[in-house]
């Protein structure tokens, strides 16, 4: 199956401008709910903050990183600054983890006791993130379909609409119910979310730092592509890995028969074209080998028995 890369493009300013107003906007909430949290006593309404509070830090890493990744490649950077989202997006979920348990913790001990909370600024403030969420999901919606990460933060600000409804219903109990208990177990639950978040995300920047293949490519298939191709006789040595966010690249050694031998340049031509037309992968090293002087007992993928 082709690795499809096609995807919807917006002019870079004005993609700038958006996330720049969606952090603004998630700035100014997360300082309003952590004052309204300690005022009012609701840890439910600062473990919102927090979330939030890690959203609007994620948009940031997205800005900064839009602007490097633009730089081109150097004698510094060889294969260019893209990856610089990908370093962030880990240090990101790493912190939402540490943030999901510290709040499951302070949940826990307030459960045993329950503080006295102010359920109208809980539900004020919960009303007031869930504009804003709704807010920052309308303005990334259309700039998600052509990122992995900003999709990420779509995703994530959907889910805060609904924390923050979680919360709404926190402090409406509380003011209907007097059930003071509802905050920490909201917060337990919000906490759980998160952590549900960061760890099936975290494995995506992993992969990629890791130097993995790309998770929705079909190996197999690039390895039959090549060896399919008229006077080849085998390949070895195959390394698939994510350059960036959207590049695949590839470098293997292609084993040649006798006759491919005489018409390199053409199959090296046939191959590149093949890989970029039916997988994406638009870099591509190919080494050369005869069939009669190859690596023996050469492993497919790595490096090894060389």
């Amino acid at each position: 199956m082709p690795h499809d890369h096609s995807h919807a493009h917006l002019d870079p300013d004005s993609g700038d401008r958006r996330v720049s107003i969606a952090i603004w906007a998630n700035g100014i909430l997360t300082v309003a709910q952590i004052v309204g949290g300690i005022l009012s006593g609701s840890l439910a309404l600062i473990a919102d903050a927090l979330h939030n509070f890690s959203d609007m830090a994620s948009l940031v890493i997205a800005f900064v990183a839009r602007k490097i990744a633009r730089r081109p490649a150097d004698e510094r950077m060889t294969f260019g600054y893209g990856r610089v989202e990908i370093v962030a997006a880990l240090i990101n979920y790493t912190t939402l983890i540490l943030i999901g348990f510290y709040l499951i913790y302070e949940g826990g001990m307030r459960i045993i006791d329950p503080p006295e909370v102010g359920a109208w600024t809980v539900v004020i403030l919960g009303g007031v993130a869930l504009v804003v969420d709704t807010l920052t999901a309308v303005l990334t919606y259309s700039m998600q379909k052509g990122s992995v990460n900003i999709r990420a933060l779509f995703l994530h600000n959907l889910s805060d609409a609904l924390a923050s409804v979680a919360v709404i219903v926190a402090g409406t109990l509380i003011l209907l119910y007097d059930m003071w208990w509802v905050d920490p177990a909201i917060t337990i639950g919000i906490a759980l979310y998160i952590l549900y978040l960061a760890v099936t995300e975290i494995g995506g920047p992993i992969r990629t730092l890791m130097l993995g293949s790309p998770p929705d490519m079909d190996n197999g298939a690039v390895i039959d592509a090549m060896r399919d191709e008229d006077g080849v006789a085998d390949v070895h040595h195959v390394h698939l890995w994510q350059m960036q966010e959207h590049e695949a690249a590839l470098d293997c050694h292609v084993v040649l028969t006798d006759g491919g031998w005489d018409r390199i340049e053409d199959i090296k031509a046939a191959i590149k074209n093949r890989l970029k037309e039916e997988f994406g992968i638009g870099h591509s090293s190919l080494e050369f080998e005869h069939e009669n002087r190859s690596h023996e007992n050469a492993d497919l993928y790595g490096h090894g028995k060389s």
